[in-house]
């Protein structure tokens, strides 16, 4: 599906964000709000040749990995008009030109309401030639701490989504997100202490 379809008869449109988007949206929306869609688990499966890594050594962001008893909470963004237009534009270069993202709408759920909204999501899949798969939070972690890209450290990337999902769903335990945080901080200060 391309993004400027789902704009079709539509006076506004809601952006699910996962990763990157949560703490650094570079768009302009008329609101936002914090939620979760269902049927997704958020994974550092992805590799990143460009935003936060390159050829050589990539880094790892994050995707949704499709597991219906899972849910991945995130902010989902409202934009309308000239907005819609020009965060999609923008949206496809960051996520779909230089990361290999595929766009999909799902049902986000607002904190605090119980109706969804349908959002539109962007997703890196296995047949994506950046796909990483899975590996050891240990793994991750120390990959994740040593790739830079042209957005900066791979390890800013993990630090601000861990971050945001302190602050802004502290009851929401990722396990996944955490135990990589921490295998990356071992890491980083074992870099520390040995200069």
């Amino acid at each position: 599906m391309k993004p400027q379809d789902v704009l079709a008869g539509k006076s506004s449109l809601w952006i699910f964000g996962y990763g990157s988007l949560v703490w650094k949206p570079d768009f302009k929306y008329k609101r936002s709000k914090v939620g979760y869609i269902g049927g997704y688990k958020r994974r550092f499966w992805h590799g990143d040749n460009f935003h936060r890594g390159n050829d050589e050594l990539p880094g790892r962001v994050v995707t949704l990995i499709e597991d219906d008893d899972a849910s991945t909470w995130g902010v989902a963004f409202e934009v309308s008009g000239a907005q819609a237009e020009e965060s999609l534009k923008y949206l496809n270069v960051r996520e779909t030109v230089c990361g290999g993202y595929l766009t999909k709408m799902v049902d986000f759920y607002p904190e605090g309401e119980s109706a969804p909204v349908q959002a539109l999501v962007y997703i890196a899949t296995s047949d994506n030639p950046l796909f990483l798969g899975p590996a050891s939070p240990e793994e991750i972690g120390a990959q994740i701490a040593v790739s830079r890209g042209k957005s900066g450290h791979n390890l800013e990337y993990l630090l601000r989504l861990a971050e945001f999902m302190r602050q802004s769903c502290p009851r929401v335990e990722d396990e996944h997100l955490f135990h990589i945080e921490a295998a990356a901080l071992s890491v980083v200060a074992l870099l520390l202490a040995a200069q």
